[in-house]
């Protein structure tokens, strides 16, 4: 027996930044999350699963309209064999407005107390609590109930688990409670990258089907699990993603144009050679000190078509997303000069009553742009992330600063 284990699916959601974007094919980032879920179904039924379990955040927020659920009801009755559905942060009950009646091989996991499912035919036993709202401070897994014996038993759960702070805190638990419950599986969701926190017990995030912004990087897909005697056998990544989101970094330290130019390419085609017959979306990011840093601020443009004119080159797919300068000058000796007041600055920033009123002033930025526009920037959340972008920022001081001179 095999069943199929994906989460983080935000269907319809956009990709971060992308929709006025007129050099993009409109049909390759439209529909990209549906696409990917169908794909997802292609698999389940190519493969064979008794069943899809999909570890929350099925939907990104309320419907604009109807067709978002019309698609779900309509791929699920392609399914043909029962999903297991557990709403998480995004599509918590009080944020779907709208609803349609689910296909009859759709099982929804409560949202007022943990549900076991036990399908006579399955052999297996499905414990989850879907989410009555977006924010859940509690740990839900506290109240799952205890393994059904002879069964295999499988925890459904939305959770950040121990996650540092990549993503907001929901339903926050510890692995090692998950492995004392006695389950044999725990198909976790929220978390975007793939993470397996634990083996036999299997603790695994499958990741987010398609990513939908610049920090999303890499292979997506769900999770396939092999069963034989009730025992796993197998758990496997399969990647689903239409669009993949990569990073290439370009250390330009010491560069002129020509060897520039040269280093770009052979990322451009290390990145295609690593995902090949994708389409892929890239966040060019040049570092390092370099004489060209001043010529780099007006030539990003002309890197970003001289990347898409490389991959053309190799036959394959890859656009930029944007261009990252994180360049500075060579050193010189009035950089010397200026090391007292760098130090002071970078100080400055590890100081709580200089970085709150700053991460203030970001929050309130944040959360007046688009979500689609907020997800795809780099802005720091937390003093550690303020303090990750400190020689960033210097830089730009000390450009400021060679530009107009004290007196």
């Amino acid at each position: 027996m095999k069943f199929l284990h994906a989460a983080d699916i935000h269907l319809d959601s956009p990709l971060a930044g992308l929709a006025a974007r007129a050099d993009l094919p409109g049909d390759l980032v439209r529909g990209a999350t549906r696409r990917a879920f169908s794909a997802m179904v292609d698999l389940a039924i190519a493969e064979g699963v008794a069943f899809v379990i999909i570890a929350g955040d099925l939907y990104d927020g309320d419907w604009r309209d109807f067709s978002t659920g019309l698609f779900f009801a309509a791929e699920m009755r392609r399914l043909g064999r029962p999903c297991f559905l557990l709403r998480g942060n995004h599509d918590a009950r009080s944020e779907i407005t709208r609803h349609l009646a689910l296909p009859p091989n759709v099982t929804e996991f409560s949202y007022r107390t943990c549900e076991t499912h036990a399908p006579p035919d399955l052999g297996v036993a499905l414990h989850g609590h879907s989410f009555p709202t977006r924010a859940v401070p509690e740990d839900l897994s506290a109240r799952y109930r205890d393994p059904v014996p002879g069964l295999l038993n499988i925890g459904v759960l939305h959770t950040s688990a121990e996650d540092a702070g990549e993503h907001e805190t929901y339903a926050p638990c510890r692995v090692a409670d998950l492995v004392a419950k006695g389950y044999d599986y725990w198909a976790l969701g929220h978390i975007h990258q793939r993470r397996v926190l634990h083996e036999r017990p299997w603790v695994v995030f499958p990741g987010n089907l398609q990513g939908r912004h610049a920090r999303e990087t890499g292979a997506k897909g769900c999770t396939l699990v092999t069963v034989e005697d009730r025992r796993i056998v197998a758990v496997e990544h399969r990647d689903l993603d239409i669009l993949r989101w990569t990073a290439l970094t370009i250390d330009a330290t010491g560069a002129d144009a020509a060897t520039l130019d040269a280093r770009v390419a052979t990322a451009v085609r290390d990145a295609v050679a690593a995902s090949p017959g994708r389409p892929m979306l890239a966040r060019l990011t040049l570092t390092g000190a370099t004489p060209l840093h001043g010529r780099l601020l007006g030539d990003t443009e002309r890197l970003a078509a001289e990347c898409r004119n490389l991959a053309l080159a190799a036959d394959a797919d890859l656009w930029i997303e944007a261009v990252k300068l994180r360049t500075r000058a060579p050193a010189t000796r009035d950089d010397e000069a200026l090391a007292v007041l760098r130090a002071a600055f970078l100080g400055g920033l590890e100081d709580r009553a200089v970085a709150e009123p700053l991460l203030e002033e970001i929050d309130r930025l944040r959360l007046a742009l688009p979500a689609d526009i907020r997800d795809g920037l780099d802005l720091p959340e937390g003093i550690t992330g303020l303090t990750a972008l400190a020689d960033d920022a210097w830089a730009i001081v000390a450009a400021a600063i060679a530009e107009d001179p004290p007196a």
